[in-house]
């Protein structure tokens, strides 16, 4: 028998080709789930918080902390959506008078156009014609391209499968915060005496960086918020308010962000003529772009314990391998190896 071939080189092949069936089979259809011990364990410290303050069992302060949340989050998601229910309707009734505005804007451009390039040759003239009936259908196909019926119809299909996965993400997170100590304790259980110790260091230290990872997201998410509504104020007064908590609550999509809002909000300005308007809100969506590509790794970093550069690298590996999810778990995973490694599972002493 070959040397490397022992039990222990047997049960780490097995182990290693586990994880990679599990990562590539597993992980993607059970997002909910893992999303829901995710948030557990991040609101794990306010139910041992309410535990402590108000002296109640772990049923009642989880029921509390739950009820809390779910309360918190569907009165803003009311007020938002409401709110942007009432302008998308307000827009729409206007919808006719905007698209008449646009038409004889469209009809206005091309006749100075016209006027403009009729001492030119006709080899200057087609070209430049041309050019601008390839834009206008350009457009025309963008637009009815996003409200092509088979893609309106497939988002219609998704919202069921969604509100599912919802429900079960609720479920989960309520049984799992209900559940964490006998979790926590079973997993112990497996452990000897020296690991079950260099465990306790690293959710130790987990425990602080997720209590700091949430501080870096309150500090960039009011950074945010405020920068967003001040420049509204500034540029559109009258929809500063409800813009501003809108661009704000979709802020959160990495890579985009506000960008959603804030470009075919300018776009619109900039074809219905006011420029001025359009090109303040651009001006603004690149403020916000550069405060949150710039402003969070660096706050994160230094609330989590990670420099700035290893907290954007790791953000972006886990944003392009898990999605909006990687986002967060990329750093995680990061601290979970250096924490490792101070504890002394992981051992990194070679030289090349």
């Amino acid at each position: 028998m070959a040397k490397w071939l022992t039990k222990r080189n047997f049960i780490l092949t097995i182990g290693i080709i586990m994880a990679i069936l599990i990562a590539i089979f597993i992980i993607p259809v059970s997002l909910p789930l893992i999303s829901a011990l995710l948030m557990a364990i991040l609101m794990n410290p306010l139910v041992t918080f309410t535990q402590k303050k108000w002296k109640w069992n772990r049923k009642i302060a989880v029921t509390s902390v739950f009820i809390f949340i779910l309360t918190a989050f569907g009165l803003l998601l009311y007020y938002t959506v409401t709110q942007l229910i009432g302008k998308m309707i307000k827009v729409t009734k206007m919808a006719p008078d905007y698209l008449n505005s646009l038409a004889g804007l469209w009809i206005d451009s091309q006749s100075k156009l016209f006027q403009f390039t009729s001492i030119f040759p006709d080899e200057v003239i087609k070209p430049i014609r041309k050019e601008f009936k390839d834009i206008f259908e350009s457009m025309r196909e963008s637009i009815l391209n996003l409200l092509n019926y088979d893609k309106m119809l497939m988002l219609l299909t998704e919202i069921p499968n969604f509100l599912v996965s919802f429900i079960v993400f609720l479920v989960a997170l309520f049984l799992l915060m209900l559940e964490l100590p006998e979790l926590k304790k079973m997993l112990f259980r497996h452990l000897t005496t020296s690991t079950a110790e260099k465990v306790r260091y690293m959710i130790s230290k987990l425990n602080s960086v997720i209590l700091g990872f949430l501080k870096a997201q309150l500090l960039v998410s009011f950074i945010i918020l405020i920068v967003t509504f001040i420049g509204l104020l500034l540029i559109v007064p009258k929809y500063a308010v409800i813009m501003a908590l809108v661009i704000w609550f979709i802020d959160i999509i990495p890579i985009l962000g506000s960008i959603i809002i804030l470009a075919p909000w300018a776009v619109y300005l900039y074809i219905s003529g006011d420029v001025s308007t359009a090109t303040k809100l651009t001006i603004l969506a690149i403020i916000l772009l550069i405060i949150r590509r710039t402003v969070e790794p660096k706050v994160m970093g230094s609330q989590i314990g990670l420099s700035p550069l290893p907290t954007l690298i790791t953000m972006f590996i886990g944003l392009k391998l898990l999605g909006i999810f990687g986002l967060f778990i990329g750093p995680f995973i990061m601290i979970l190896l250096m924490t490792a490694r101070e504890a002394g599972m992981i051992k990194m002493n070679f030289r090349i």
